[in-house]
């Protein structure tokens, strides 16, 4: 049988293992991706490794999430990055220039290459036909140092597109159906390869879109074919020379099967506060809503500003609605202005922002509580827009636009009755405005060698933690339920992230979203640690792994879950947390807040095999759980995280 495009992808990087669904396999990284709300750890721990130079083909740190200068505390970590790209060899993406997903599509994506980044939507490159992954950023770290980044195969997962959408229905309207059907479990521990008729019929804007959010899906990656549609892309960025087709065997075989016919597709929504709480938007209609964002990662493109611009032009918003538009990159802040959508908007009534993330993570633009808030974000985690008590939707431009114009929540399909309004012909330009003049490439490596890390205040080093004990005997400090979210972990918002290079600060915040004492009862607990106990899919989300490294410092010596979201369980790995899993699931069940567990002989078992066991001393019972890691993690975990395992060979 022939090979899918992820197959040939993975076979083209290959570097250890075979690639056998569920066994752990080595690849070659020829790109980086980091941003601010992560990229300080990373740098930290460049410095931490004693890196001389970046060994990628291209690592670019970009400054987009954490825009807001109400203090001093971002531009500390805006100039620390900048020095620690000097310094390591980095290109530096200026505060402003553009969320890091689009720009480094349009600046750096390559078909045909690799990618991992300390974000979770890196997948989005995956529109290219890249093999782009999201990663913790130690991972990051080891893979601008020229390592291998290492994983579990997964399993290829074709869905077959036919058909083409119709009118108001888009891109998002896709992956929101993915999430519909398969919700954000759906995707763990494969790769979405999206093939068929239908991919013909979209942009690579529109691909971004769906790869973006296949991070919601809990996939590792998303990847579409490098086609006619990836070279106009490049040809419109002057990089049609960057180009290589890359497409499925006429015979590819996949290890899963779906099937979407586009032109049966309608406009959908995801209800407060799951991606995957998707109904159609004609069953919520008539929903009062308080504020709608266009922008973010999850729609991009110069379409889908384009399109909100045409659907309000000539009219006013609202007075109820607080609509406010995140341009993604300066590029299509200057295609928006020069084709008159800008003069649109804000005669419309719209709030233009930053080129940036913004409310995307928490940072501005939170909605006031009990009011409902209409966004083209990839992530509606409870708490995660800045307010506590939020009623987050996601949903497309399309339908983000309507209910801008209405007041309520609007299907745009019935614009033509209620405003006038026609499905709009829109006409791109074939050729974009080019800008990389706040693209700052690296220094000569003679140059770099004298350069400073210049840390502010806010900006600590790394903690240094010690090795696992052998015998683990700690209480349950907290119990969770299912699909708990990096942000429920370690939030995000401006309240947190600009403590995000200040680790011990940083760690007054863990867990807050769901039980405000956890801080101040983990410092009690004292050096004995303390246990957390969750359901399926914890750590979802986003990639940061201060989630691992706040509740660390905070002595967290385990986590017993369900199941693990991917990231995260390799984030706890990194960081000399032990993540356990039930072999029955029930036992979650019987484990309450407050029990004592208790491990023994760890440095003998884990090596031994996947299979421990766990005393519950409080109720006097024994529970059956295993542990996924490698023996490469098995010695990580035991060291205390993979930097004191280097440090250890190093010294030795």
């Amino acid at each position: 049988m022939g090979r899918s495009v992820a197959h040939h992808l993975i076979a083209d990087h290959l570097v250890s293992g075979t690639m056998t669904p569920g066994e752990e396999i080595g690849l070659r990284i020829d790109q980086t991706l980091t941003q601010d709300a992560t990229g300080t750890l990373v740098m930290q721990e460049l410095e931490a490794l004693g890196l001389e130079r970046a060994q990628t083909e291209a690592s670019v740190q970009y400054v987009d999430h954490n825009l807001l200068q109400a203090d001093e505390k971002n531009a500390e970590d805006h100039a620390f990055l900048r020095s620690a790209c000097r310094r390591f060899g980095l290109w530096f993406s200026k505060p402003g220039n553009g969320v890091s997903h689009p720009t480094h599509m349009q600046r750096f994506g390559k078909p045909g290459t690799s990618m991992v980044g300390s974000d979770s939507h890196t997948c989005a490159a995956g529109s290219l036909g890249m093999l782009a992954m999201g990663v913790g950023g130690l991972e990051a770290a080891m893979a601008i140092s020229g390592e291998p980044v290492y994983l579990r195969m997964p399993r290829i997962w074709g869905v077959r597109l036919t058909g083409e959408l119709p009118p108001w229905v888009s891109a998002k309207d896709v992956v929101l159906e993915m999430l519909r059907r398969h919700g954000v479990k759906g995707g763990l521990n494969r790769i979405v390869e999206y093939h068929g008729p239908g991919v013909a019929t979209l942009s690579a804007m529109d691909r971004h879109v769906i790869a973006n959010m296949g991070a919601e899906l809990g996939a590792t990656t998303t990847v579409f074919p490098a086609d006619d549609a990836v070279r106009a892309f490049l040809r419109a960025e002057d990089r049609e020379d960057d180009f290589t087709e890359i497409l499925p065997d006429p015979d590819a075989s996949y290890d899963d099967t779906d099937e979407i016919d586009l032109s049966t597709l309608e406009p959908l929504i995801a209800r407060p506060s799951s991606p995957d709480n998707v109904v159609p938007v004609r069953e919520v209609a008539g929903t009062e809503v308080g504020q709608v964002v266009i922008g973010s990662s999850a729609n991009p493109g110069l379409r889908d500003y384009a399109i909100a611009a045409h659907m309000v032009r000539g009219r006013q918003t609202n007075d109820a609605v607080s609509f406010d538009v995140n341009p993604s990159s300066r590029e299509i802040f200057a295609d928006l202005t020069k084709r008159g959508d800008t003069l649109d908007l804000i005669s419309a009534g719209a709030r233009i922002h930053q080129a940036g993330c913004m409310g995307c993570i928490g940072m501005g633009q939170a909605p006031a509580v009990g009011h409902n808030s209409l966004r083209t974000f990839p992530r509606n985690f409870p708490g995660r827009s800045g307010t506590k008590e939020d009623r987050v939707w996601l949903c497309s431009p399309e339908t983000a636009a309507a209910a801008a114009l209405t007041g309520v929540i609007t299907d745009p399909r019935d614009l033509a009755e209620k405003v006038d309004l026609e499905w709009p012909d829109l006409r791109l330009p074939e050729r974009a405005s080019v800008n990389t003049d706040m693209l700052v490439p690296p220094l000569p490596p003679e140059e770099a060698r004298h350069e400073k890390l210049v840390k502010g205040p806010n900006v600590s080093s790394l903690p240094d933690f010690p090795s696992l004990p052998d015998s683990i005997t700690a209480p349950v400090l907290l119990k969770v339920g299912d699909n708990v979210s990096t942000d429920e972990i370690s939030p995000a918002g401006a309240r947190a992230l600009p403590y995000r290079s200040n680790v011990p600060k940083l760690a007054e915040f863990t867990f807050t979203q769901i039980d405000e004492t956890y801080p101040e009862r983990a410092q009690q607990a004292g050096e004995d640690g303390h246990i957390v106990v969750g359901g399926d899919n914890y750590g979802q989300g986003s990639s940061r792994e201060h989630a691992a490294i706040a509740p660390r410092h905070l002595g967290l010596k385990a986590v017993l879950a369900k199941s693990f979201a991917r990231i995260h369980w390799q984030n706890l790995a990194n960081f000399g947390i032990l993540a356990l899993e039930f072999r029955e699931p029930a036992d979650y069940d019987r484990i309450d807040q407050g029990d004592t567990l208790a491990l023994h002989h760890l440095r003998e078992q884990l090596p031994g095999g996947p299979d421990l066991g766990i005393r519950n001393e409080t109720k006097g019972e024994d529970y059956a759980v295993f542990h996924r890691l490698s023996e490469r993690q098995v010695d990580a975990v035991l060291a205390g995280g993979r930097i004191p395992l280097l440090a250890r060979a190093g010294a030795g």
